[in-house]
């Protein structure tokens, strides 16, 4: 079992900055594979950025050059940086970790809410 918690997000006015943690505990040595994912009202929860074990990353076109994702294995947490955040960029936002046995986790949410 993983467990994920996650902070930050928020209210940010538009061209404002942003970053969000998630803590991973438990069986911390079978996940592969942490990222962020996000679901605005009305879609379907869609991947934002994610992060390998050797440091691969992968960001979705809609947030390059905006987003960066890290991960910190030493303290076990993945970090999202978010910047030049658009009114579109409002969503709940979800860590997620996927392990050796094929096992996804994911975290509560937290909201991130663009606007003036």
């Amino acid at each position: 079992q993983v467990q994920l918690v996650e902070s930050g997000g928020g209210l940010v006015q538009p061209g404002g900055s942003l970053g969000l943690s998630c803590a991973a505990s438990g069986n911390i040595f079978s996940i592969l594979v942490m990222a962020w994912f996000r679901q605005a009202p009305g879609n379907q929860r869609e991947l934002v950025a994610r992060v390998s074990n050797n440091g691969n990353t992968n960001v979705a076109d809609s947030v390059k050059g905006r987003f960066t994702i890290s991960r910190d294995n030493a303290k076990n947490t993945v970090y999202l940086q978010m910047n030049s955040l658009k009114p579109e960029d409002t969503a709940v936002y979800y860590c997620n970790a996927v392990t050796r046995d094929a096992n996804a986790y994911w975290g509560q949410g937290t909201q991130v809410t663009v606007s003036s």
